[in-house]
């Protein structure tokens, strides 16, 4: 089961990285572009963190893993000129940020 987890969660991310690159460089039609860098790459990045979220070593994390999950979908899918736009952003951070200090500490060696 942790593999499969692991192989969808880096699939998810290889594909908002595409997505992220794709839309940076400009590489397609600027409605591609748009929906490329705007949409579905918070899309991609709010599924794959819904993916770890059950896998988190901090059990404290799991529910705010799932939060800011839901504020990128929800995000992606808001209108660009909605005031409420910027929760995909604030979702993305927290997510990393979470899956930063959720990890387990490695022991040090004296």
């Amino acid at each position: 089961m942790k593999t499969n987890t692991t192989t969808i969660q880096g699939i998810l991310s290889i594909g908002a990285l595409l997505c992220i690159l794709v839309g940076f460089f400009n590489l397609l039609s600027p409605e591609i572009n748009e929906f490329l860098y705007q949409k579905l790459f918070y899309f991609l990045i709010g599924a794959s963190f819904l993916v770890q979220a059950p896998t988190l070593s901090n059990k404290n994390f799991i529910y705010p893993m799932y939060a800011a999950a839901a504020l990128c979908i929800i995000g992606a899918f808001m209108r660009p000129d909605s005031q409420l736009v910027m929760i995909k952003t604030i979702g993305l951070f927290a997510g990393v940020l979470i899956s930063i200090f959720s990890r387990p500490r490695a022991p040090r060696a004296e």
